[in-house]
């Protein structure tokens, strides 16, 4: 029987693309619930292409358009956060794709844990805020999480089959994206447009610009300590600006596996979808002799602060990483809009860790609240 797949964020960049794999794997796969919150006209041209039982609109404004657009269709509509947080328990579902941005894909996530469905994890600030939460539930559960992260997903690919006390550390590429080399001088008069220029990965906005300032990689570095149980110091980061080796893992002996591939978010997906199995693609193949040369820098976290900051972050613990998250959704959205430039982000993702309280062992309504606190400190420093 095919794998039925519910999508939340069906129609940002991971959601996109999953759809894509879903449509050439139609034998293995199956569309069972869509979801999206603003991208209404885009929500509704998938529920045409795929028909699945369930859709949701996180927005209820587009409540009453996505009704009346899908009236001639067997589709349930639903509305709301809790509608999204519903739908993922449904009997029907199989897999759970959480491509959702930012704080608010940890509910979902953790309510689809809780009825037991199997997780592709794609919302890495799920991890980042609430690991800890998250990962004991998936253990009390015995739901597996199959992260969609390309450097996740190489992890965990280079880990199967392996013990994890026999980690010595993880090795966390990073495409140094579209600064890399850049002088302080330089950096300071960047434009949106210029950040949003990736030069290896097609993305969203937000991702891009989390890239452009490297904390998307050190959102990561947080998310790999919590999927795989993980001391701060067996984390290294290595900028390589080709994109081919996706992370490796260093072992006791000495020895390393790295996992490497063309920079293709599809793969990751198919991979999740189809573990423990894998099953043929038409990709694109790597070919050796079209990389000769492979590259490898170390990051400058000067320039980058951000990353400096998520591996202090990551050392405190608690919740100051869901401030640091909070403060930088936050940063990255005034940016988007051009209120603040590109290096004062890290400033205020800074201060907002200073003006916030701490908390040592957070539980959930904590980190909603922590989360509260911090955007409305970010906000006021902006």
């Amino acid at each position: 029987m095919s794998k039925r797949i519910a999508i939340l964020g069906s129609t940002g960049s991971i959601g996109t693309q999953a759809l894509e794999v879903i449509r050439t794997n139609a034998d293995s796969f199956e569309v069972e619930v869509l979801t999206a919150n603003n991208n209404t006209d885009l929500l509704i041209k998938q529920a045409f292409d795929f028909v699945p039982n369930a859709i949701v609109i996180g927005n209820a404004v587009h409540y009453d358009k996505l009704v009346s657009a899908l009236a001639n269709l067997p589709v349930k509509v639903y509305c709301g956060e809790d509608a999204i947080a519903q739908v993922v328990a449904m009997e029907t579902v199989d897999i759970v794709l959480t491509a959702m941005v930012g704080f608010s894909g940890l509910k979902p996530t953790l309510a689809a844990i809780e009825a037991g469905k199997a997780m592709s994890l794609a919302n890495k600030e799920t991890m980042v805020v609430a690991g800890k939460l998250v990962m004991d539930l998936a253990r009390k559960k015995r739901v597996p999480i199959i992260p969609v992260d390309s450097e996740h997903s190489a992890i965990f690919q280079c880990l199967t089959g392996e013990s994890m006390s026999q980690i010595e550390k993880i090795v966390l590429t990073a495409s140094g994206g579209p600064f890399r080399g850049w002088k302080e001088s330089e950096i300071r008069d960047v434009t949106v447009r210029q950040a949003l220029n990736h030069p290896n990965w097609c993305m969203g906005q937000k991702i891009s610009i989390d890239s452009a300032t490297m904390m998307n990689k050190g959102l990561e570095v947080i998310e790999a300590k919590w999927l795989f149980n993980l001391n701060p110091g067996q984390i290294e980061v290595v900028v390589h600006p080709e994109s081919i080796i996706h992370s490796m893992v260093q072992f006791i002996d000495g020895s390393m596996k790295a996992q490497m591939g063309l920079p293709d978010m599809r793969l990751p997906i198919h991979y999740a979808f189809a573990f423990p199995k894998r099953i043929q693609t038409n990709f694109d193949r790597f070919s050796f002799t079209d990389y000769p040369i492979l590259h490898f820098e170390t990051p400058d976290y000067k320039i980058f602060r951000n990353l400096a900051i998520s591996f202090e972050t990551m050392k405190k613990g608690g919740n100051y990483p869901c401030i640091m998250n909070a403060a930088n959704e936050v940063a990255v959205g005034a940016f988007l809009e051009e209120r603040i430039g590109f290096t004062e982000m890290p400033g205020i993702i800074e201060e907002t860790l200073a003006k916030a309280g701490f908390m040592a062992d957070p539980g959930l309504e904590d980190l909603v609240d922590t989360d509260h606190a911090a955007r409305r400190i970010a906000k006021q420093l902006i």
